[in-house]
């Protein structure tokens, strides 16, 4: 059963926004407006749930007095209607659970994906070109599209980087389960003896940040020209289309040079470089709390190899998940059928969620 004050609660919240919106003053802040509209729309979902949840509590403290006040036929109608709201008393109350669980407007985002070759050499950038392949195949099967920003070739294929927006309905809630560490086991094409390698990509999800997320000021930022270069480091361009940008107050650093167009790569490298400053920003917002949770359940970080792709034994392990959810076929998964594990993390956050209410 769910704490009549933590309903209590939700339902002052809801009232509360709707004097705010009311409020001459606010209405004439189209932010603070904007954000209390989309407040008030989630919140008026969850207390239609909660006045279903508690009308039904009603009826059966009405029906449990019946039955303990009455007597005969009376008291055999109350138990019988009794029952019948049992059985329907927890589809409501689970309907109500999953309302009450905080959305995170960063979900509905779209994403900045980038795929870093780690240890292996050049193995490990065909591996993460592999990938990249893995994730454009999925966005296309979600209906999603994707842009590629930049990319830094493998000397033998693959990418030592490579940079790409993606966009779509929930891009950034699906795809964040993907964000740590990849390790992959293979025989190399290169390796005449048949011995395995073990190689790393990191995979980083960021929520694509707008213009009204995050204030950029100008002055704050160096902006710099120079020749793309391809595989190896030869130049590839006679002009200079590449560009690189830093923002000086966070340290952050941009380059893309994946167009001809220096105004395309300046547009491109702003995007990425405004996404990881708003990352930043949640990252450094983020570790304030999990320093305090930390100090008193200790640190279950989960982000640092998350996944291991063994080719030899045609097996995938999500070391996230357990039991029969762990480990799946190698060939589906590379051809970027990765919905099994991304519903089964979101299941198991969901359950969690579910279990702090």
């Amino acid at each position: 059963m769910i704490e009549r004050e933590k309903l209590d609660k939700v339902k002052h919240r809801f009232q509360e926004v709707e004097s705010l919106m009311a409020d001459p003053e606010v209405a004439n802040d189209p932010d603070r407006m904007r954000e209390l509209g989309q407040e008030h729309s989630r919140l008026e979902e969850v207390v239609e749930a909660i006045d279903r949840y508690e009308r039904l509590l009603d009826e059966r403290d009405e029906l449990e007095g019946m039955i303990r006040d009455e007597s005969g036929e009376m008291e055999a109608l109350a138990k019988e209607e009794l029952e019948q709201l049992e059985t329907k008393l927890p589809a409501v109350e689970g309907d109500l659970k999953q309302k009450l669980i905080p959305k995170d407007p960063e979900e509905e985002k779209n994403a900045i994906v980038e795929i870093r070759a780690g240890a292996g050499g050049d193995e490990a950038s065909l591996f993460a070109g592999d990938l990249f392949r893995l994730y454009t195949q999925y966005a296309k099967q979600q209906g999603w599209t994707y842009e590629l920003i930049d990319a830094s070739p493998g000397t033998q294929g693959g990418f030592r980087e490579v940079i790409f927006a993606v966009k779509g309905e929930d891009v950034y809630g699906t795809l964040k389960y993907e964000a740590g560490v990849h390790r992959v086991q293979r025989v190399p094409e290169t390796e005449s003896s048949g011995r395995i390698h073990t190689s790393a990509a990191t995979v980083a999800v960021l929520p694509e940040a707008e213009e009204v997320d995050v204030d950029i000021n100008p002055s704050d930022l160096t902006i710099e020209t120079f020749k793309a270069t391809g595989p190896g480091g030869q130049s590839v361009n006679t002009t200079d289309s590449a560009v690189r940008i830093k923002h000086a107050p966070s340290g952050v650093e941009v380059s893309c040079q994946d167009e001809k167009s220096q105004h395309k790569n300046r547009s491109k490298a702003m995007r990425v470089l405004r996404s990881r400053v708003y990352e930043k920003k949640r990252e450094e917002q983020q570790a304030e709390r999990e320093e305090a949770r930390r100090s008193m359940v200790g640190s279950g970080d989960r982000s640092a190899k998350i996944r291991t792709y063994n080719f030899p034994q045609d097996r995938v392990t999500d070391h996230r998940l357990e039991g029969g959810q762990k480990n799946h076929s190698l060939q589906p998964i590379m051809d970027g059928e990765i919905d099994p594990i991304i519903d089964a993390l979101r299941a198991e956050e969901h359950a969690e969620k579910l279990a702090n209410l």
